[in-house]
């Protein structure tokens, strides 16, 4: 008892340092970053702008969502306890925190950057990641701090409930930001670019407010709460399995140590991460005692040679791959010294997910960059008009669902074969052990984009914009990558909630010639697609209404194209806010209820047909659409550059035609379908005890 006791206080003490590190290492690279002055007053005015408009859509999100979640933790209370109630609330607030804690980053980041630009594109790209490093690090620690709380009071079973309140969070905030954003991007790019014929985010447009506002909301909010629910629920499915796990049959459980490899893993993500991004921007704390001892590796000064030369493509690799090998040194280590004579079991199954993760995010980055054949396809489709556009970057999305799954499907029979599911559980938390230098590369992009934006209406010189349109071009492919990377670490995370839910409504077999698991399978194959269709119609809905306004205003204020009249932005912002807020409610609520009617009305064998069928079609909507929209996208940007006519052209209208279409696809969507897998399956985790 004394020995075990003695373990579970290290668990917790670690963990908590580690997500205290973290913590720490974002305050540090806040301060360095707030130290930079912007010394241009329209920059000033127009970051201001966007950050009040993005914090108050917040502040309104999170006031709808305070009674879904007091009634649901009443009602966890009621059926469950206080502790599974006490950790919903906890995941909730978490998952609530990491979003406007990025927010509030990115919004005082996306000026300085595009101030940074007017300097070189160096210090742009230093600025940018700086703020994005900061978004990833508040994400890991606040999951590692919060998992340790919780498990102080709580024990594994309970502590699924956190998972939950993380999910139904970001489920919401993913949903919610995604039709904010793309109502405003749609609009403004079919009357702006398309009928008008003004720049992307030219001031004379009346929803360059709203889309630029959207880019925080949906990029940053909604991707950081979505990457902190992957993140807890994937060490939490392997807490969960690795409590009961043994490796042959009449070994004694792994316990406490089976709970504890996982949050080792992820402790030394945080490390490698950290190495990682201070490679990458030299403003981190101690970054030069960092480089200092990474140039002395055999080759690795001729790679810190090129990131010195401001190449932020190969940066970004360079920091993301860094940290990818550390942590695979790192896991071997950790892995004798918890399992010893099963070590390399276990750390080839985590081996396994972090190079699967690594070759989704590469396949990613093929399908959907501008310096790759298949998005030139797609662009030079652009020729024929706007249906050939659409109907290439269908054809890419729906191509690029291979490999990806089949790499998915090869790690998950290495893992399961080395290390049973817990070795499966294992593979996906190696997937997102660097979630904090992986989350710090997506969140650059959108930081980069609202730089751009603010440059254009800041009527910088071209040269800035040209910096600007870069690093947002590198940004959309790994954005692209972060995608691809959640959508595979949702697929494994889900598997072994999948098991963990077996094992705890106490089911041996799914019996697929029972009717009732046949229907679930079927309903839950259908869920994906009904969840998809209500985010791209509201999406659909609230572009029309915003359309409509642009309209409008171009139709009835005069001198606006003049720049002598001035938009009525706040309109526009109106519109987004309204349709976000309203149209988030009936997907969020889908998720989180299907799993408890098909419980209870079916059954629990039934209920685990259900998961099975949505993890099955989740998976491959979820990557179709995030390329297909990524390829749409960088199409554009490559038109854009001037190939196949530049900006202005017809091929540049049909392609942008093909950008709005994957809007939704890739920023709505697609990202919320492997919340969604997972947040149906830990509610049907937490609840499984009511089933039996």
């Amino acid at each position: 008892m004394g020995r075990s006791c003695t373990v579970w206080l290290i668990l917790v003490f670690v963990t908590l340092v580690f997500g205290v590190v973290a913590g720490g290492y974002a305050w540090m690279v806040f301060q360095k970053l707030r130290e930079g002055k912007i010394e241009n007053d329209r920059i000033v005015e127009l970051s201001t702008i966007i950050h009040r408009g993005a914090m108050a859509f917040l502040k309104k999100e999170y006031t709808w969502l305070a009674p879904f979640v007091g009634v649901v933790a009443l009602l966890l209370w009621w059926m469950l306890g206080f502790g599974s109630a006490f950790a919903f609330v906890l995941g909730a607030f978490c998952s609530a925190a990491a979003g406007y804690i990025g927010m509030y980053v990115a919004t005082n980041a996306n000026g300085r950057t595009t101030f940074a630009a007017t300097k070189d594109a160096g210090s742009a790209l230093e600025t940018a990641f700086s703020g994005g490093s900061i978004v990833g690090m508040v994400v890991v620690g606040l999951g590692l701090v919060g998992l340790a709380v919780s498990y102080t009071f709580l024990s594994v079973e309970t502590l699924t409930a956190f998972g939950m309140g993380a999910s139904s969070i970001a489920l919401f905030a993913r949903v919610g930001g995604g039709i904010y954003t793309k109502a405003a991007d749609v609009g403004a790019d079919l009357v702006g670019k398309v009928e008008a014929g003004i720049p992307e985010d030219d001031p004379r447009n009346p929803a360059v407010i709203a889309d630029n506002v959207g880019d925080n909301v949906g990029d940053i909010a909604g991707m950081g709460a979505d990457l902190f629910e992957s993140y807890v629920n994937s060490i939490l499915a392997a807490m969960a399995i690795g409590l009961a796990f043994s490796f042959t049959e009449g070994d004694r459980a792994l316990g406490l140590w089976g709970v504890g490899f996982p949050l080792f893993l992820s402790a030394w993500g945080i490390v490698a991460s950290i190495v990682g991004c201070m490679m990458i921007s030299k403003k981190a704390p101690y970054a030069e005692c960092i480089v200092g001892i990474v140039r002395r590796i055999p080759g690795m000064d001729k790679v810190m040679e090129r990131i010195d030369g401001g190449d932020a493509a190969f940066a970004l690799r360079a920091g993301t791959f860094t940290a990818g090998a550390m942590m695979i040194a790192g896991t071997f280590i950790l892995s004798i010294l918890f399992f010893w004579s099963k070590s390399m079991h276990v750390f080839l199954s985590v081996t396994s997910g972090v190079l699967a993760g690594v070759l989704i995010g590469y396949v990613t980055e093929v399908y959907t960059s501008g310096d790759y054949r298949f998005v030139k396809t797609v662009a030079a489709s652009s020729a024929t008009g706007p249906a050939t556009v659409i109907l290439s970057g269908l054809s890419l999305g729906m191509q690029s669902v291979g490999i990806p799954v089949l790499l998915i499907c090869l790690s998950t029979l290495i893992s399961y074969s080395l290390a049973g599911m817990f070795g499966v559980a294992c593979a996906a938390v190696g997937m997102l052990s660097i979630t904090g230098i992986a989350l710090s590369v997506d969140a650059y992009g959108p930081i980069s984009d609202n730089a751009g934006g603010i440059a254009e209406m800041s009527e910088l010189p071209g040269e800035v914009r040209k910096i600007t349109d870069k690093l947002d071009a590198i940004g959309n492919t790994t954005a692209a990558m972060g995608k691809g990377l959640a959508i595979g670490s949702a697929a494994l995370t889900a598997l072994a909630l999948f098991v963990a839910y077996s094992q705890a409504a106490r089911i041996e077999a799914i019996d697929i010639m029972n009717p009732k698991v046949i229907v679930g399978l079927l309903l839950g194959g259908m869920l994906p697609f009904l969840f998809c269709s209500l985010s791209i119609e509201a999406v659909s809905r609230a572009a029309q209404a915003m359309i409509e306004e642009v309209r409008r205003q171009f139709r009835d204020i005069a001198g606006i194209m003049e720049g002598t009249g001035k938009p009525e932005y706040e309109k526009c912002v109106a519109i987004s806010t309204h349709a976000a807020l309203i149209e988030m409610v009936i997907p969020g609520l889908l998720a989180v209820l299907s799993p408890v009617v098909v419980g209870v009305i079916l059954g629990k064998e039934a209920l685990g047909g259900l998961l099975g069928g949505a993890i099955v079609t989740g998976v491959m909507m979820a990557l179709f659409m995030a390329n297909s929209g990524g390829a749409w996208d960088n199409a554009k940007k490559f038109i854009e550059e001037g190939n196949h006519g530049g900006k202005g052209s017809a091929n540049h209208a049909a392609a942008v035609v093909g950008d709005t279409v994957g809007d939704p696809f890739k920023d709505t969507a697609g990202p919320s379908l492997n919340i969604l897998i997972k947040l149906m399956t830990v509610v049907a985790l937490v609840l499984a005890p009511l089933f039996r």
